[in-house]
């Protein structure tokens, strides 16, 4: 993203579709990188993390979740797991994403993160101490995806003042059959974020501060961001969106990572996700 339009776009619509972003070698290499990491992983050596982002999950997070942030761990879809956590399905259809640090530990993934192409959007955004949050690897699975309610990333991940995008690159094609993403343009204008996931006192577990309050947006306000493998869409941490749920045959991986500006900012010590000593926020200005 150079243009002074796709920036006017972007602020004006809270998100921006960058067509062609990631080559098809760059795909390959991300993709082939999971399949790697998903054949060499043992669930049993994992704790059986059902992921879900609505509230009612927010007194079920684990140690396990709470301390992924300089980690590679596993989080599967609530689909694939019985009453007891054992798997149902194959472990590579199993998974609903795995975080979050895959843009440090994982050479093809920290490749594409610090890239010339990443750093020039940040550039072009005015971000002047962009530092790199978390990342994740989303696969939306085929028939068992499940569906992310309407929310703000900001809820999840938050600086103080608040500075902060992701990067969402698609690796397949998206559709409305498998779950593209949908956004209700100019929202991060008009909805101040409400809600916060924090950290319980102790650390291993997180609460909401408040329920999401995003039912006065009406169904036909969300707009359907169909978009080919490749594509990068931005999203303002603001700006509310959702996915349904998959129930096709096709899967939906993407890779996404957040941004921070930390220039004049601070990240909020509440937060769940924290810097570590392993793994502090790492500047996105660098060479690697």
């Amino acid at each position: 993203m150079t243009s002074k339009k796709e920036c006017e776009q972007f602020e004006r619509d809270g998100y921006l579709v960058v067509e062609d972003f990631l080559t098809k070698e760059e795909i390959d290499s991300l993709r082939g990188s999971c399949q790697r990491i998903v054949a060499e992983m043992n669930p049993e050596d994992h704790s059986k993390v059902a992921f879900r982002t609505d509230e009612d999950q927010c007194d079920t997070r684990s140690d396990y979740f709470i301390n992924s942030g300089d980690k590679v761990r596993f989080f599967f879809e609530e689909a694939a797991l019985n009453d007891k956590g054992e798997i149902l399905v194959d472990k590579k259809e199993s998974l609903n994403k795995i975080g979050h640090a895959l843009h440090w530990l994982v050479p093809e993934f920290k490749q594409v993160t610090f890239s010339k192409k990443v750093q020039n959007i940040a550039e072009n955004l005015g971000y002047k101490e962009p530092k790199v949050v978390q990342s994740m690897y989303i696969f939306k699975q085929p028939r068992i995806g499940g569906a992310v309610p309407p929310h703000q990333d900001a809820t999840f991940v938050c600086n103080n003042p608040l500075k902060l995008f992701g990067f969402w690159i698609a690796l397949e094609d998206c559709t409305k059959e498998n779950g593209c993403l949908q956004f209700a343009p100019g929202s991060h204008k008009t909805n101040p974020v409400n809600s916060w996931m924090r950290r319980k006192e102790g650390g291993v577990e997180t609460y909401f501060t408040a329920p999401f309050i995003h039912s006065h947006i009406k169904d036909d306000e969300y707009i359907p961001m169909e978009v080919k493998a490749g594509s990068l869409v931005l999203i303002d941490s603001q700006v509310v969106h959702k996915s349904e749920a998959n129930r096709s045959d096709k899967s939906r991986h993407i890779y996404t990572f957040h941004v921070m500006d930390a220039h004049q900012s601070e990240w909020d010590k509440r937060c769940w996700i924290q810097p570590t000593d392993a793994l502090p926020f790492t500047p996105l200005y660098r060479d690697v």
